[in-house]
């Protein structure tokens, strides 16, 4: 095991996929001059031995995301990154109508392998367009897969897992995620889609997180575990498909359950998974689902208000409290 940041296990990945697979190859604006939007490239093309294989495009998001698709249905394996979330309805069209339908339309002849990188979340005074968390959205739409790490060992496993899904997938990163270090495995591994992780084990309530939200559950899992309740703490890795195998047996174990994201609450993932909750366990319910997340407003920029937005260690400790309340 080696400690490394976010960025440094997410650019071994790339670095790995594109020496072990010819047809890998990475598009960004500014992904030479910068890196990228947050420098997670710099440096890529000349690790890899093969500059041209790390592409600049106009700052086109529709025309981006085309050639991707033109590409991976030549057969090859783009890796796209679009720097913002709210960079992503530039593409829509192209996402979800293209890229999402095309394998099934062609009836698997059409493969479009190609991994979308979306950073997004809230960081100090962003602004609105620059801040939402969209993944709700396209884990809404067939063909797509949704993938949301937490950390750097998964950020790794996932995304070669990504790169080599002959589907295209939608890679969820908050942009505080790139720097933070954890450990990583040494030698080749993946993370598989479609299975959670218990990032902490409790008998008392089921905590169902994802992406940044993983770490803030674990502090109000400690303060919880100081009051005397011991949370467990599901952590999906990915929203499209997702565990619910793993999150229900966790429920059925505790009886209580709280929900948390930073995405806007309202029609956010968190709704699936309650809903699949209530439907599925609610014999074991002790009390009704507690589901948290942004307030229904733009991010703002002012400071005051932007913190009012996060969904906080302390928020999902409270949901925590009222959840034992019944």
């Amino acid at each position: 095991m080696r400690e490394m940041s976010y960025m440094q296990a997410t650019f071994e990945a790339m670095k790995e996929e594109m020496l072990r697979d010819p047809a890998v190859f990475a598009m960004a604006e500014d992904i030479n001059g910068q890196g990228g939007g947050v420098g997670a490239y710099t440096g890529l093309g000349a690790a890899v031995g093969d500059p041209a294989r790390v592409m600049d495009t106009p700052i086109s998001e529709a025309g981006i995301v085309s050639c991707a698709i033109g590409a991976a249905l030549s057969g090859m394996r783009p890796v796209v990154d679009l720097r913002f979330s709210n960079c992503i309805p530039c593409s829509m069209d192209e996402i979800v109508n293209q890229a999402a339908k095309s394998r099934y339309m062609f009836g698997g002849q059409g493969k479009v392998s190609m991994v979308i990188r979306c950073p997004d979340g809230i960081v100090k005074m962003q602004g609105a367009h620059h801040t939402d968390c969209l993944e709700a959205w396209f884990a809404h739409v067939p063909g797509l897969q949704v993938v949301v790490p937490s950390n750097p060992a998964d950020g790794k496993g996932l995304l070669k897992t990504a790169i080599r899904n002959n589907n295209p997938v939608m890679f969820f990163e908050h942009k505080l995620l790139f720097g933070m270090k954890g450990q990583v495995p040494d030698g080749e591994y993946t993370v598989p889609l479609g299975k959670a992780s218990l990032a902490r084990e409790g008998g008392d309530v089921t905590i169902v997180v994802y992406g940044i939200m993983v770490g803030r559950a674990l502090e109000a899992a400690a303060e919880l575990a100081a009051e005397g309740v011991e949370a467990e703490v599901v952590d999906l890795r990915t929203l499209s498909p997702w565990d619910k195998e793993t999150v229900l047996a966790s429920v059925k174990k505790t009886g209580r359950a709280v929900v948390a994201h930073e995405a806007t609450r309202q029609c956010g993932f968190g709704t699936e998974i309650s809903a699949t909750i209530a439907e599925e366990a609610f014999g074991s319910l002790k009390g009704p689902v507690v589901r948290i997340g942004a307030p229904f407003v733009p991010i703002p920029v002012s400071p005051h208000l932007e913190d009012m937005c996060r969904t906080l260690p302390k928020d999902i400790a409270d949901a925590a409290r009222r959840c034992m309340r019944g």
